[in-house]
């Protein structure tokens, strides 16, 4: 009997297995392999060359890809920072406000647009056009109201674009954490901060000795999801400036070397780097789920 039910769990569990070897596990392996080899389409190809570690070598020392590796750190402190802070702050804030679901709506609206719409609404906000041009863009039609000269803000580099830019990725993606937080700072008895203010403490110390002690969880698991999110970032970087002018970033160079270049066994390399750097969030936040389930 034990063993009838042992192969019934097997058929129900087999199919889901299958389909995560076929379309995770078998890539991920092949893709591995890609990456010491060559140019070849095929693993197998006639074509294809075994290369070794060269196109490894290729992404630690081309000025490109440590362009690439320096600019995704960037995005990851200042996405990761502003994104978790401003999404704390305002879910904060606005549990006061009188019309908090109308604010919080127009606030998360933004998280509902797509990444390719709404690069197209701030490269038409950054547009830039010599002096001598009437100016489109909204900064830079302000920037010469004022009397000032309009800046080419996807051009200047190598801090001005790349900030431009990873302030789109803040403006869509603040909305997704605030809500977040939002839903577990309701969480919070309000009897312990009615408590702290009756002992004469002010918003600050109820918010640092409370609020934030019993956020930290749900901060810690937003801020693993927003590292993920923009270690893969690249659809910004694609529509608004392709990688130029020093903002390109690691998707971004994996996708020229494979459908520009036709150098697979290079976007494969790029492939697992982009993995290894995100797996060590995927673990943390799989532990942390872990040990909140075990916990209940």
């Amino acid at each position: 009997m034990l063993h009838t039910g042992r192969w019934r769990s097997w058929l129900f569990v087999g199919p889901a297995l299958l389909l995560i070897v076929f379309f995770l596990v078998y890539p991920t392996i092949m893709t591995i392999a890609r990456s010491f080899f060559g140019r070849g389409a095929s693993l197998f190809g006639p074509n294809t060359e075994f290369v070794g570690l060269a196109n490894w070598h290729y992404i630690f020392t081309n000025n490109i890809m440590l362009t690439s590796l320096r600019n995704n750190t960037l995005w990851a402190v200042l996405f990761t920072t502003c994104t978790v802070g401003f999404g704390l702050l305002l879910a904060v804030m606005l549990d006061r406000v009188r019309y908090e679901k109308l604010a919080k709506s127009v606030i998360f609206v933004p998280a509902a647009i797509s990444m390719v719409g709404a690069s197209v609404i701030w490269k038409f906000i950054y547009a830039y056009r010599p002096v001598s041009m009437e100016q489109i863009g909204v900064l830079n039609a302000i920037v010469v109201a004022v009397g000032g000269q309009p800046l080419g803000w996807l051009i200047e580099r190598p801090w001005l674009n790349n900030i431009c830019l990873i302030v789109v990725g803040i403006w869509m993606w603040t909305g997704f954490c605030m809500v977040i937080f939002s839903a577990a700072y309701k969480n919070i008895p309000r009897q312990l901060m009615e408590a702290a203010r009756i002992d004469g403490a002010n918003e600050w110390r109820v918010f640092r000795m409370i609020i934030l002690p019993l956020l930290a969880p749900t901060a810690a698991v937003v801020a693993t999801t927003m590292v993920v999110q923009v270690l893969k970032i690249f659809d910004i970087i694609f529509v608004m400036t392709n990688g130029n002018y020093g903002t390109e970033v690691i998707a971004n160079r994996m996708y020229k070397e494979m459908f520009n270049f036709f150098n697979y066994g290079r976007a494969s390399a790029i492939a697992v780097v982009l993995l290894i750097l995100i797996v060590p969030f995927m673990i943390v936040n799989i532990r942390r789920f872990a040990a909140q389930e075990g916990g209940r």
